[in-house]
């Protein structure tokens, strides 16, 4: 069997993630979150990075022994270094900053190699002088299984997600296109600093904000390439602080400890729910969970943290206590 055919086999998906029902205080009205937690790396990126590997491989620009580069941290790169330590394929992570241990130790003990690159923006030139594939996630950004998936389990009048490269909500718009004449409105939960919510308002395709985003693994300081403003419906500023209470809500429901860019997308989610009751409409919104990871406790679900960040939770904490009926939203 040649090397292509077994790193194919070794990239098939895995089971579908879960389906959890939330809280709403809407009659006729259901939430359901999409945990991408569930995932073996724990999050979202895992899909974008088993596309990403897999048409590298048909493409023929990966082989066996290739070093596979990429200009990025956190999730992404860690999704990454599980893909190519399963094809035995040496790793390498160029991540922005000064050298931190925290932030190398999960991909070093996938076995791939971290280095850091200032200022941030250099990454990517860095990414491609490395000898190797460069896989220029937000270049490419190719489709994965999302919406082929998640559709087979259920089929909502929405669904809700957030935008880094753009990838998952052209996914999700490109299905409802090719597959169903009346499918789901695909709406994109958009943190402050982002480009993508006024970019999208003003049609404007380039737009750039030049600020980075408190919400790691959405928002992005430009529209990046992967982003199709005619497949997204809708697209809805999400304020910082809103996105903190609506993680630590969903901590408090399910237990999981969630990044912010699943509060992000479940606040909007709520938003869609108040605009259907509003209008008396019964269904279905799905709101992407994008990762659960421990280290997420010292950040968006602790107190000191967002305190540090000037974000004032409190007053979304009860707005949510509201909108769900849970009856408890602390910090």
């Amino acid at each position: 069997m040649s090397w292509d055919v077994r790193a194919l086999d070794l990239l098939q998906a895995g089971p579908p993630t879960p389906l959890i029902e939330f809280p709403v205080g809407a009659p006729g009205i259901r939430l359901l979150l999409k945990d991408e937690s569930a995932h073996p790396t724990g999050s979202l990126r895992h899909r974008h990075a088993r596309a990403l590997f897999r048409q590298a491989v048909l493409d023929g620009v990966i082989s066996s022994g290739t070093t596979v580069v990429e200009a990025t941290g956190g999730n992404a790169a860690v999704a990454q270094a599980w893909f190519a330590r399963r094809l035995a394929l040496p790793y390498v992570a160029i991540m922005p900053g000064k050298r931190s241990a925290e932030r190398a130790r999960a991909v070093e003990e996938l076995g791939g190699e971290c280095r850091f690159v200032t200022p941030p923006l250099a990454i990517y030139d860095a990414a491609r002088e490395v000898p190797g594939h460069f896989l220029d996630q937000f270049g490419r950004a190719v489709e994965h299984d999302l919406a082929t998936e998640l559709f087979a389990q259920v089929r909502p009048d929405w669904v809700v997600v957030g935008a880094g490269t753009g990838a998952t909500s052209a996914t999700l718009g490109r299905w409802r296109r090719d597959h169903a004449e009346e499918g789901p409105g695909v709406a994109v939960a958009d943190p402050e600093n982002s480009a993508y919510f006024p970019g999208w308002t003003l049609d404007v395709p380039d737009y750039a904000t030049g600020m980075p985003s408190r919400i790691e693994g959405i928002g992005r300081p430009r529209i990046e390439p992967g982003f199709r403003p005619d497949l997204v419906d809708l697209v809805i500023p999400v304020p910082d602080a809103a996105s903190v209470a609506a993680a630590r809500l969903i901590r408090e429901v399910t237990g999981l400890p969630v990044g912010g860019s699943s509060g992000t997308a479940l606040w909007a989610a709520l938003e869609l729910v108040e605009r259907m009751r509003g209008r008396g409409e019964s269904g279905t919104v799905v709101s992407v969970l994008g990762d659960a990871q421990d280290r997420h406790l010292a950040t968006f679900h602790d107190d000191g943290w967002a305190a540090a960040k000037g974000l004032d939770v409190h007053g979304f904490q009860e707005r949510l206590r509201d909108r769900t009926g849970f009856s408890s939203t602390g910090g």
